[in-house]
């Protein structure tokens, strides 16, 4: 593959041209060009898999076999056969011969994705596969010699797992020959328009896409995105639903963020800082954006605002119909009746669903 087909599929592959994507392109082109084992790091949903889909795709093995292999989604008991196979009758259930993922991805990749997750009596049978280059299937006597490029990937600290020994410092150093670090979405906001257009173009395109403005664009830029790539996503997809051929401005983006989880989270960081204490994680501020409607907004105070005029309203047109109000506003009764709670809007609800408020 020539240095300009290069170019061009990591461009398609690992959208941005903020300094951190840059960066990352070159050096997912270096261990492209290498047949080392490598370790990706970076938070969930920051694309890890990508990156690994990108080093393989740009390889000496781009046509051979590329196997994704989620640890922690394997059966402890299963991962094994799973891994390296096993031999008809080698244990109960085994009624045929399986051959594993390590033998399918024979000359090609194996994606090994939140090996931090791996039990660490598989990860002694690992290290010891990686060195020999070997595998052995539960139940037989024959080794097989395997040609596996390994990729490994994680959003764990493996410095902590290794001190707190649910993770083997061998085989740590056996994977991370070359390690490469996916930015979170915050550290690289300004790559968000070429995202987003990323996203639309993907989007089913039997129905008009929506069209983000410059002001929401701005004001996605100014949210701290804590499910990174992956949450940014799904905002565009929802915004493909919501908005199919219409304008999404900046007062939308507040309804298309769905935040419950990290006001949640944000609010535990807060009380951790307010302690005096280290919080678990690093807490960015508070994201606000202009807004046609208002100046400047807190994008979670006004989430639940939003949320809370939506629910008065329905209510409202509704006569104080519990039923009726979910209804029109497309959630279940039961579901209405615990936001009413969480936003403190006293209700008596009578025998026939009618009910008085006072808020």
């Amino acid at each position: 593959m020539t240095d300009v087909n290069f170019e061009t599929l990591l461009d398609e592959k690992l959208i941005g041209d903020s300094p951190k994507m840059q960066q990352l392109r070159m050096l997912v082109k270096f261990a492209g060009r290498c047949n080392s084992s490598i370790m990706i790091t970076g938070p969930s949903g920051s694309g890890k898999e990508v990156v690994a889909e990108a080093i393989h795709t740009i390889s000496e093995r781009g046509t051979a076999p590329n196997i994704t292999v989620n640890c922690g989604a394997l059966p402890e008991q299963l991962i094994e056969s799973e891994l390296f196979g096993h031999e008809k009758g080698s244990f109960t259930g085994a009624v045929n011969q399986h051959v594993g993922l390590f033998e399918q991805a024979n000359r090609g990749t194996i994606f090994l994705d939140e090996i931090g997750d791996m039990p660490i009596n598989m990860q002694v049978k690992l290290l010891r596969v990686l060195e020999t280059r070997v595998v052995n299937r539960v139940g037989g006597s024959q080794n097989l010699p395997i040609n596996v490029r390994v990729i490994a990937a994680t959003h764990k600290n493996l410095g902590e797992a290794i001190q707190n020994k649910s993770f083997r410092e061998d085989l740590f150093y056996r994977l991370c020959v070359v390690p490469i670090e996916v930015p979170a979405l915050h550290e690289h906001l300004e790559d968000i328009p070429q995202l987003v257009a990323h996203f639309l173009k993907n989007q089913d395109n039997r129905n008009p896409l929506p069209i983000f403005t410059a002001e929401a664009l701005g004001a996605m830029q100014s949210y701290s995105w804590p499910g990174n790539v992956r949450e940014l996503r799904n905002v565009v997809e929802r915004a493909a639903v919501f908005f199919s051929g219409k304008q999404v401005l900046a007062g939308d983006i507040a309804m298309l963020v769905q935040s419950d989880i990290t006001r949640s989270i944000h609010n535990v960081a807060t009380k951790s800082q307010d302690n005096q204490t280290s919080p678990a994680f690093n807490v960015l501020p508070t994201p606000s954006f202009e807004s046609q409607e208002t100046n400047v907004i807190d994008l979670n105070a006004h989430l639940q605002n939003e949320e809370r005029r939506i629910i008065m309203n329905a209510l409202d047109k509704s006569h104080g119909v519990v039923s009726r109000a979910a209804r029109s506003i497309n959630i279940k009764r039961t579901t209405l009746i615990d936001k009413m709670r969480k936003h403190n809007i006293d209700w008596h609800i009578s025998n026939n669903d009618n009910m008085s408020m006072a808020v």
